[in-house]
């Protein structure tokens, strides 16, 4: 396989695929991760997300007929705050009416597109992850990439810093934050992070 490159819960992956196949991959690209146990805020947000939605009299256990729309408010009011950038809120919404008629917008069409247990499932998923332990057995070159302004991964924690010394040959780019930035979401900009890639393929074995 020549490359395995994920964002957020694609970058997990990228983690654990290169610790059970190491001799199977030629590179590894994760966007907006760390390698290693979801604790503190980001597991915290992740719990918020499921009992807002069970706390719902309308979940019935997750067998509703009709979806649990305020516990659906309250999870996506929380994901929304995890996944976004203040800078970019603040400039594309820079007035009170403009900010509330965009959350109007949004929350009313996330409710209707998201399934409650689905997004129980998707972040109860994560409860078990932790490929720290393990990081020695990637032998495949790594190139991690994150962004300062992602509310997930805050580099003030320095998880990276302590965990990448650990990857035999791993690379780490913390991206500034700016205009182009978007917080969680900047995994999705290739336009800001595409030149590293570029660089981590022109070294990869056998190019």
């Amino acid at each position: 396989l020549r490359l395995v490159l994920g964002t957020s819960m694609g970058a997990m992956h990228c983690w654990v695929w290169g610790e059970m196949y190491p001799d199977f991959i030629d590179g590894l690209v994760p966007l907006a991760s760390a390698p290693t146990q979801i604790a503190g805020r980001n597991r915290v947000m992740r719990k918020m997300i499921v009992d807002s939605i069970k706390s719902d009299p309308s979940w019935k256990n997750g067998d509703y007929t009709e979806p649990p729309v305020q516990g659906l408010r309250g999870a996506i009011n929380i994901l929304m705050m995890m996944t976004s950038s203040s800078l970019q809120w603040h400039k594309q919404y820079p007035t009170r009416d403009a900010a509330d008629q965009w959350y109007e917008n949004q929350i009313r069409s996330r409710v209707a597109s998201t399934d409650a247990n689905d997004m129980i499932y998707h972040y109860n998923a994560s409860r078990d992850y932790d490929p720290s332990p393990n990081l020695e057995k990637i032998t495949a070159p790594v190139l991690a990439i994150n962004s300062a302004d992602d509310v997930v991964n805050p580099p003030e924690l320095g998880l990276m810093e302590k965990l990448m010394p650990r990857v035999k040959h791993g690379k780490y780019i913390l991206i500034p934050t700016s205009d182009q930035t978007r917080g969680h979401g900047t995994h999705s900009l290739p336009a800001i992070w595409g030149q590293y890639l570029q660089e981590f393929l022109k070294d990869l074995p056998g190019t």
